[in-house]
């Protein structure tokens, strides 16, 4: 999502005649957008607003603008307090109160009386974004916010509630990236499969994805992420009819216990966790599902945990996204819950999901050894081009011809858990 907020921005700060540089102590205005989704992620924001100080006073003129879900309505005064050098807040997504300083900044430079600010850009009203250049893969946001609740979430409290996007601005911007050179979207959201659900024109995410498959020149649809409680059949249909549509669902089960479950406040248990797997296998039988897991949520148990671990053993998932319990305040578990796993027994069971996903992976990607798969190329990596597979496996291949931006079949001919090494096949 930050992603795609930034390349935003970019294309805003262009309209006004800006262009990128690499270097920092080169530039006359600097965003930084922040992620606050682990604590890590807000210390290094911290640690990096700090370090742009000496900057700043050797550069007077410089415009800092602090953006993202570090930027949220029950902090903004003590950031301003502890960041006095920085000149603009910008919430999560909104990129308003950097257009309108640097357009009053630039009348006040030449000395016009009057102009016609807002306190915020509605979503007509955004600049279409610029993804990098030769760029094959873009993100594409069509829900901002989440009004789920998830005890150990900090979005809504940062990101807001949530707001389907019009599928007009969807589709403009859709056609937009691909006039660009872009060929794959994916279409981003806390949960995205609730994509429509405040819109009363009773559009979805599977109408979506129909209407995005008629653009010429698009080749791949991709969706994250998806909510056990959301993800519907109508979604699972069309991603099984529509061509486009790449079969590969990061569909996050956080943990496989029902007390733990309760206490985050997903709204699903371990055995409905289970029973969607299997509607998912029946639907995509060729493809590929991703999942997220916490370890170490406050009071779990070493027999919840093992639960975790069954569940996972069980279900034989492509991909795992592991993560510590990390509290972040504002959230129903900070006030509620005591941090109560030791971080060396968070890391303890870390360690045996890491090991069993690389087990699990390693096995199912090696099914694929000589097998023919569809890659489309993203970039050079170490020397080789860079790729994915439909369900989202990473392949290397060597290649003098340029393959940027290009679908092309290659026989597998290595295989580990992370990554595959392929030849390409000619015609």
């Amino acid at each position: 999502m930050n992603v795609a907020d930034s390349q935003r921005v970019a294309a805003a700060l262009e309209g006004f005649g800006y262009e990128c540089t690499l270097q920092p102590a080169d530039a006359d205005v600097i965003v930084l957008n922040t992620c606050v989704v682990r604590q890590s992620a807000e210390d290094r924001a911290h640690g990096r607003l700090s370090s742009l100080t000496p900057l700043k006073q050797s550069k007077p003129d410089l415009v800092i603008n602090l953006m993202g879900c570090l930027v949220g309505p029950r902090n903004l005064s003590e950031l301003k307090e502890r960041y006095p050098d920085v000149d603009v807040f910008s919430p999560p997504s909104d990129i308003a109160p950097l257009i309108n300083f640097l357009s009053q900044r630039e009348i006040h430079h030449a000395q016009i009386d009057e102009i016609n600010t807002r306190n915020t850009l509605l979503d007509e009203e955004l600049p279409l974004p610029r993804p990098d250049i030769g760029q094959v893969s873009a993100f594409l946001p069509i829900v901002l916010g989440c009004s789920h609740g998830c005890t150990y979430c900090v979005i809504p409290s940062r990101r807001g509630g949530e707001r389907s996007r019009s599928p007009d601005n969807i589709l403009a911007e859709a056609r937009s990236l691909v006039h660009q050179g872009v060929k794959e979207i994916t279409l981003l959201g806390q949960i995205v499969d609730r994509y429509g659900c405040d819109l009363a024109d009773g559009q979805s995410l599977a109408m979506l994805l129909g209407q995005l498959s008629d653009i010429d020149g698009l080749l791949r649809i991709r969706y994250l992420t998806s909510h056990p409680g959301y993800l519907t059949d109508a979604i699972l249909e069309a991603s099984a009819r529509l061509p486009k549509v790449c079969p590969h669902i990061e569909v996050p089960v956080q943990a496989g216990d029902d007390k733990v479950l309760m206490a985050m406040r997903r709204g699903y248990t371990r055995d409905d966790y289970r029973k969607l797997v299997a509607r998912i296998r029946e639907y995509l039988p060729a493809g590929s599902i991703g999942t997220d897991i916490i370890v170490g949520f406050p009071d779990e148990t070493e027999d919840q945990f093992q639960h975790t671990v069954d569940l996972l053993e069980e279900l034989r998932l492509d991909v795992t996204h592991l993560a510590r319990y990390s509290p972040r305040p504002g959230t129903p578990a900070y006030r509620n819950l005591v941090d109560s796993v030791p971080a060396a027994e968070k890391m303890r069971r870390f360690r045996i999901l890491e090991e069993l996903q690389e087990r699990v992976s390693s096995e199912i990607n090696a099914r694929l050894l000589n097998t023919s798969q569809e890659v489309l190329f993203e970039n050079r990596a170490k020397g080789k081009w860079r790729g994915r597979t439909r369900t989202n496996k990473l392949v290397f291949v060597e290649s003098t011809d340029s393959l940027a931006g290009v679908l092309h079949r290659v026989r597998i001919t290595w295989t580990g858990p992370w990554s595959m090494q392929a030849e390409l096949i000619r015609s």
